[in-house]
């Protein structure tokens, strides 16, 4: 078989990672592994264009330009031009990873839609990516193939972009096998992000649809749960029994999750919810919402709740930091987050390629 050149949108690779960025980086680490595939990472960016090549994961060739992302977007949301090959060069497939993807000359387009959100508070958007809608809306139209993370989001893709079932294929992430084995925190890392013995723990940004008002409520409105740990982006610092950790590296994450009595994914929407993944393979049980993708992903190892039901959330936070798991119980939860691996998502990643290239 001849090797398939692939290019992806290496932008989500650069600054703190989100939940699309160890998407980005977890997919072409498997990629690169590959034999039949080349897979190279291209940035569009003024400002840290020449990060690219120190981040990409090993096997990956990186090509940073030093063009206005902004300025692009609105050329590609008006045509094809310029081409994606005019800054990269050939290539046989090119795969917007994030939301985005650039018109080619003879490329075969892949378009990853983590969830569509943002289509219903589109008020939530910052200025910069107030075109996103729209944009989608055009990738959807100009990709061959469209990758979702769950069902769920393809059910949503296909009625509301109006896409045929056929051009959609589901590619479930994946959980690093460090999780399975993540240790609780040791006594420094406690000291450094000020952990208490106990405490619940929710992982994410602060962005509205995440539901964090109505887990501080919740969380605010029981004295029998234990301090509240928030670890994502944001400056790091105490209110009360409230804990801010700011953005954690990969290694401090598991080892905070691993140590956590519970996790919460309030969200009222949510794409995929790798936390909920990568806390029930540490064992930990998880409270999240009652929407569609998170029950897809739960498997049933979750105690889901109604989005918005404040008294609910409490109630179930204080079940499950109340219980203890039998063997058993800790067993389920991490074979469920077994059946999530990133080779598996980079295998049926490259069944699209081939059906793009096509």
């Amino acid at each position: 078989m001849a090797e398939l050149r692939v290019l992806l949108d290496g932008n989500p690779l650069l600054g703190d990672r989100t939940g699309v960025g160890r998407y980005t980086s977890a997919l072409a680490e498997e990629l690169a592994s590959m034999a039949e595939i080349q897979v190279r990472a291209v940035a569009f960016t003024t400002r840290g264009w020449r990060q690219l090549r120190t981040v990409v994961p090993h096997g990956v060739k990186a090509r940073g330009l030093p063009v206005p992302a902004r300025a692009l977007r609105a050329c590609w949301l008006r045509s094809s031009l310029p081409p994606v090959e005019l800054f990269a060069g050939p290539t046989d497939v090119v795969h917007g990873t994030n939301f985005v993807l650039p018109p080619s000359l003879r490329a075969g387009g892949v378009l990853t839609i983590h969830d569509l959100a943002f289509l219903d508070a589109a008020d939530e958007l910052s200025q910069v990516e107030s075109d996103l809608p729209e944009l989608v809306r055009v990738s959807a139209k100009r990709a061959a193939v469209i990758l979702t993370p769950t069902q769920a989001v393809a059910d949503v893709v296909q009625e509301r972009l109006r896409v045929p079932s056929d051009k959609i294929v589901v590619t479930p992430l994946g959980v690093d096998p460090a999780w399975f084995v993540a240790q609780a925190p040791s006594l420094p890392l406690r000291r450094r992000l000020r952990l208490p013995e106990s405490y619940v723990l929710y992982v994410g940004a602060e962005n509205p649809r995440k539901g964090l008002p109505n887990l501080l409520k919740a969380h605010g409105a029981s004295a029998a749960l234990p301090p509240l740990v928030l670890a994502g982006p944001g400056a790091a610092r105490v209110d009360g029994d409230v804990i801010r950790t700011g953005y954690l590296s990969e290694l401090d994450l598991r080892r905070v999750v691993a140590g956590a009595a519970a996790l919460v994914l309030p969200s009222r929407d949510e794409g995929f919810g790798l936390p909920v993944l990568e806390a029930l393979a540490c064992g930990v049980p998880v409270v999240c919402s009652d929407v569609p993708s998170l029950r897809e992903v739960a498997g049933g190892q979750a105690l889901h709740v109604p989005v918005g039901d404040v008294e609910a959330l409490t109630d179930a936070l204080e079940t499950v930091v109340k219980s203890s798991a039998d063997a058993a119980t800790l067993a389920a939860r991490r074979t469920r987050a077994a059946e999530f691996t990133w080779r598996r998502c980079a295998e049926l990643t490259v069944d699209a390629y081939h059906r793009a290239a096509s």
